[in-house]
């Protein structure tokens, strides 16, 4: 079992026998408690939840759209997601209106002119209302890649005057890895607070760290791919010096590097998945564009809730002990097991032994083995990359796959906004 979902199954279960009812913004009302923790080590698979199908295109899409510095739902919309479709909607909603006559006086209301599958498709079709429509402000992309900071001089005139400075933040965390790879400063913020009221949504995930750490020989030995090496390096008979420089050779990372994010408010049943997976990639395209190994996933989170709409399927998503003739139904289903084992007139205690034996589960929404990511692109791309920030724009939803991806079924939950 991997020990990523069942800490979430368990914060899951925190938060049920925990938290405590209170209101919010959106009007659903939540179940919240406040602190918790995820760690994950990236050796032991990428962070895709298996316990429930996550939507692999759009954890992709949304963070390349972060990357490259975008806030406007058209690039999103044309790739077919709709993660941030309510939120640009609910802006569209806000801002219009129209007055109407009530028969005892004027009054003014807010009503759209388009239903919001109408206003998606405008987006995706009309260039000029995209632009004016679709974009959320200064959101995440905007912050990392183009942070705005204005300084005031000349102050003793009367008119004091103000100079914008615009800091790209992804771009000094790259140079900073490469020119001095322990610093402690080695982070990346979207709280920008003159900011926040031009935003849709102030940052839910409003910041992350990275940090790494040497390699030691015997952790770099293991990285290379001694198969294809052995016909022309008889290992065995190296010293630790020549061993060094065949490492060093075939550019084998000498760091680890580990991210940490910070995450004010976190919905646990829908946002968190995206969110943990999103920051497990991102760590993972960092760490190939400075040749280091990704190490450790942390989340630090705040307000960790469940929407009251969504009790039910976090229910469902813990899962459940399954009853003894439930296991046996498993075993029926499954072709490939010495069925005669099973018998008719078993007693429970047997039964369950024998399922123990095949490997039947024992709940349902057991977790499966994490899945492998997988690059499209070559590693040339991304030593290219830490020099040239500009081929993010050139990454693709299809340059990243995940392999061997093993998962229950879809849990719908409806999205509150």
């Amino acid at each position: 079992m991997n020990k990523l979902d069942k800490d979430y199954q368990d914060l899951l279960e925190d938060i049920l026998e925990n938290g405590v009812s209170k209101q919010d913004r959106t009007g659903t009302g939540t179940i919240s408690v406040f602190g918790r923790q995820i760690r994950h080590k990236m050796s032991d698979g990428f962070p895709l939840l298996t316990t429930k199908k996550l939507h692999w295109k759009s954890i992709v899409g949304e963070l390349l759209w972060f990357l490259k510095g975008d806030t406007n739902i058209k690039w999103l919309v044309e790739n077919g997601i709709s993660i941030w479709n309510g939120d640009c909607y609910k802006r569209y909603w806000n801002s219009i209106e129209t007055s109407e006559y009530d028969g005892f006086g004027p009054t003014s209301i807010k009503l759209p002119t388009l239903t919001q599958e109408e206003f998606i498709n405008k987006i995706k079709t009309d260039d000029e209302f995209a632009k004016k429509w679709g974009d959320l402000g200064p959101v995440y992309g905007k912050q990392w890649r183009e942070w705005k900071q204005f300084i005031p001089y000349d102050v003793t005139s009367e008119n004091c005057k103000v100079a914008v400075k615009i800091t790209d933040q992804i771009a000094n965390l790259i140079n900073d890895l490469k020119t001095n790879p322990d610093s402690r400063r080695l982070m990346v913020n979207a709280w920008n607070v003159g900011e926040l009221d031009s935003m849709v949504l102030p940052p839910c995930h409003y910041g992350f760290q990275v940090y790494t750490r040497q390699l030691s020989d015997e952790e770099r030995y293991d990285l290379i791919e001694k198969d294809k090496y052995t016909q022309f390096v008889n290992w065995q008979y190296l010293g630790t010096d020549r061993i060094r420089e065949v490492l060093d050779e075939q550019n084998i990372p000498k760091r680890a590097i580990s991210l940490m994010w910070n995450q004010r408010s976190v919905d646990t049943f829908l946002g968190l998945p995206f969110n943990i997976a999103s920051y497990g990639l991102l760590l993972e395209i960092i760490a190939k564009t400075v040749n280091m190994v990704p190490d450790e996933l942390i989340g630090n989170l705040g307000d960790v809730h469940l929407y009251s709409n969504h009790v039910d399927q976090a229910l469902e998503q813990i899962g459940r002990y399954l009853e003894v003739d439930e296991r046996v139904c498993m075993c029926y289903e499954n072709p490939k097991l010495d069925l005669t084992r099973v018998q008719e007139g078993m007693s429970d205690s047997e039964f369950t032994k024998v399922c123990d034996e095949f490997g039947i589960p024992t709940r349902t929404r057991v977790p499966f083995d994490l899945p492998k990511l997988g690059f499209n692109k070559s590693s040339g791309f991304f030593r290219e990359l830490s020099d040239d920030l500009s081929l993010l724009n050139h990454l693709d939803i299809s340059d990243f796959m995940v392999e061997n991806y093993q998962s229950h079924s879809t849990i719908k939950a409806p999205l509150s906004n």
